[in-house]
């Protein structure tokens, strides 16, 4: 994760007037940090992620897991690997479609560790999200398929191998850490 050079004095509106990035960028505690280009074993735990939570969820309008979405709130504009909102909070048009810009903290904020991100930067993010509303975070971390979980109060929790992991309240799924590394096995 790469530092891009900002002013010193960004403000997040000025942030979000800026051209996109890609990857995208995230701003927080005022610093534009890009993300890194997502890899096969990112790529694949995000897709599966989104497909297993809305595979639950959707139909029965619960709620909606989406990929690299831009979320800003508490002066800042982050974009998580995975941002699952719960249906009755998914911000709408006055004819009933989804909105582009989100300005509210996801339900659940789900990361991926890329190896060439630092472990405290993304942490940072999850840990914005739960001072702002965010009932869980997931850090997946593939290098030792283990997953930090960050709940209110800023309390964290590490799971690992057959562990349960901790799911959205409401939301009728169960997943261990074991399950969600096989996802990255193609055989």
């Amino acid at each position: 994760m790469s530092s891009i050079a900002s002013q010193p004095q960004l403000t997040l509106e000025e942030f979000l007037k800026l051209p996109e990035t890609e990857p995208a960028s995230d701003f927080i505690n005022g610093e534009i940090i890009q993300k890194p280009m997502p890899q096969g074993e990112h790529s694949l735990l995000r897709s599966e992620s989104c497909h297993v939570i809305n595979q639950i969820t959707e139909s029965q309008k619960i709620a909606l897991a989406l990929p690299e979405l831009r979320c800003t709130f508490g002066g800042a504009a982050i974009v998580p690997d995975v941002s699952v909102f719960r249906w009755d909070r998914i911000p709408k048009t006055s004819t009933g479609r989804i909105v582009n810009r989100f300005e509210i903290h996801p339900d659940w904020a789900i990361e991926i560790l890329s190896p060439d991100q630092k472990f405290t930067k993304v942490l940072s993010k999850l840990l914005h999200c739960s001072r702002n509303g965010t009932e869980l975070g997931w850090l997946i971390n593939p290098d030792d398929e283990s997953v930090l979980g960050i709940f209110p109060g800023q309390r964290l929790e590490l799971y690992e191998g057959a562990d349960k992991l901790p799911i959205l309240e409401g939301i009728e799924l169960e997943l261990t850490v074991e399950q969600v590394f096989g996802w990255l096995s193609l055989t």
